[in-house]
């Protein structure tokens, strides 16, 4: 029997990373998708730590679609390489938005602007203006708060900059669904040491419907949760539309919803809630078991390994993966409850 039966057959281009050991990129959005049901083709765009090229990616999509297995229903694409690999991934959302234009709603893209975090840019300049020339033909992105700055070219400081940066990103690139992740904020716009994601589904003006989502943040470093996120809200949102009130959601251009549900009703927002109860989840867990992890690996290192303090990163890093594989009830059917709130 499904582990969710309310997400419809749905098969899935995921392009990001890959890595041997732990779960970024790829290694958490295969996972992910796959355990919620989803069927996946993974085309990384990097492998043993060596980039792959602009030219490799295009040619790995075209050995897909020379063989017919293009019949895709989403794209979801996370790191990538420098600006022509970007370029070469848009090309590819392009390609299947062309394909499937006859039937508004049959192909939905998920982009995930991956550039920086905390104030630092850690992809090649270049790569800013190459996302910035893709955005019109997203159906949703999910920039962090320091990405959602460079892309609207609005400094967040509050939720009146971040409701300004939201509407920017709605009004020059016309980009249906907008999710920002891990927006921290000072008070009164949260409480002390809670983080908040900020989403909104336009209307047919072009004016944001915005929700929030307020949470505890877990004071501990983890690997791979922006992977997560995304892989997530993938499977998340084909499942919101799937059981919409409106039947022919499915089968209108980005799956917008009409002008008369409300922020908190949209599908994005009932979607997102369920994200961040499995996200919680997963990471209470995963913090929870990390001392075992440190113990184990402290256990089996050389007294002079144990001794030497640039050792100590790989042994955090080890215990900073998350914990999904004996998770899987943190995926399918969280327990925690989170509730949007209109802004």
């Amino acid at each position: 029997m499904s582990a969710s039966p309310s997400i419809p057959a749905t098969r899935v281009l995921a392009v990001a990373s890959h890595v041997v050991s732990g779960y970024v990129g790829n290694k958490i959005a295969v996972f992910v998708l796959q355990s919620l049901g989803c069927d996946v083709a993974a085309l990384n765009t990097v492998q043993f730590s060596t980039k792959v090229s602009a030219k490799e990616i295009t040619d790995l999509y075209d050995g897909l679609r020379q063989s017919y297995l293009d019949d895709f229903d989403m794209m979801l694409s996370g790191y990538i390489p420098g600006a022509e690999a970007v370029v070469a991934v848009g090309n590819i959302a392009k390609e299947l938005k062309v394909k499937n234009r006859d039937a508004p709603g049959r192909f939905f893209w998920v982009l995930d602007p991956v550039m920086g975090d905390n104030g630092k840019i850690y992809v090649a300049e270049d790569v800013v203006p190459a996302y910035k020339s893709l955005l019109p033909y997203a159906d949703l992105i999910l920039p962090n708060q320091f990405e959602a700055e460079l892309l609207s070219e609005v400094k967040i400081t509050d939720m009146d900059s971040l409701s300004r940066a939201i509407q920017a990103l709605h009004d020059k690139y016309h980009i249906p669904h907008v999710v920002i992740t891990s927006v921290r904020l000072s008070a009164p716009d949260h409480p002390p040491d809670h983080l908040c994601v900020v989403g909104s589904s336009m209307d047919s003006r072009g004016q944001a419907r915005l929700f929030k989502i307020v949470f505890p943040s877990i004071d501990c470093y983890f690997c791979g949760t922006g992977d997560m996120f995304g892989a997530l809200i993938t499977s998340r949102m084909r499942e919101a539309v799937a059981t919409a009130a409106d039947a022919d959601l499915g089968a209108r251009a980005s799956w917008l919803s009409g002008d008369d549900v409300p922020a908190l009703e949209l599908p994005l927002a009932r979607a997102t809630e369920k994200v961040l109860a499995s996200m919680h989840e997963v990471l209470s867990r995963t913090r929870d078991g990390m001392p075992a992890v440190v113990e184990r690996t402290r256990a089996a290192m050389t007294d002079g390994d144990r001794a030497d303090e640039s050792k100590a990163h790989y042994v955090k890093t080890k215990a900073a993966e998350l914990q999904l594989v004996r998770n899987l009830d943190c995926l399918r059917a969280p327990a925690t409850e989170f509730r949007a709130k209109a802004i």
